[in-house]
């Protein structure tokens, strides 16, 4: 029997047909088998396709957002996989008064002489589409494999390109400053005058003078 399963969000709904896989003994609300599936988006055009697809979809949003979250903005996908998410940087954001930049989502069909169709994503849009997915992935219900990659470690670059370039050059370019004022006020102290060397005789002069007299005996 065909189920059918909605994800829902305010700007997205994420819908899902399929049958149960009698062949492993699926029986009842279960999808095994993944027929098709549909992904609405709020004023922008339906998006349909099959299950790698929607797997593609998956190995690139939510990779892309788990690096936003870490405060690192890289691309995800490429030229070699169906779908691709990078940070706009082009003038199309404010179009949509996103005055942050906002996502830049790329889907490539399979079919031939069709152009890659691009959605510009902002903040809230993002997260929205992120949790229908989580909400697929994690539904127990849909017991499809998704071979979602493992999280991968940030690397050393990317953890120091998480602090703006300021802060990373605050600390060196103080110690820079203090090491060339206290250069500069040591210049500016006059040097000790020169010890003057005493001759023998006027060291002794001093003594004698201070030597009392001594009476003599009637």
């Amino acid at each position: 029997m065909k189920q059918t399963f909605r994800y829902d969000q305010t700007s997205c709904r994420l819908q899902l047909e399929g049958l149960p896989d009698v062949s492993v003994g699926h029986s009842g609300a279960v999808i095994g088998i993944l027929t098709g599936w549909s992904l609405q988006w709020t004023g922008r055009p339906e998006l349909e396709g099959r299950k790698e697809h929607l797997m593609a979809l998956m190995q690139v949003v939510l990779p892309y957002a788990r690096q936003l979250i870490s405060g690192v903005d890289r691309p995800v996908g490429g030229a070699d996989l169906p779908v691709e998410i990078r940070g706009n940087s082009g003038n199309a954001a404010s179009d949509r008064g996103n005055s942050g930049g906002g996502h830049r989502l790329q889907l490539r069909s399979s079919q031939p002489d069709t152009p890659p169709l691009e959605v510009l994503l902002d903040d809230a849009e993002l997260a929205d589409l992120v949790r229908v997915l989580d909400q697929v992935r994690l539904d127990g219900r849909v017991t499809l494999s998704w071979e979602m990659p493992d999280p991968q470690p940030l690397r050393t670059r990317e953890l120091l390109e998480r602090i703006p370039l300021r802060r990373r050059l605050a600390a060196p370019l103080g110690g820079v400053v203090v090491l060339a004022v206290s250069a500069g006020l040591g210049w500016l102290v006059p040097p000790p005058a020169p010890l003057k060397p005493v001759a023998p005789a006027e060291r002794a002069a001093p003594a004698a003078a201070n030597e009392a007299p001594v009476a003599s005996p009637p």
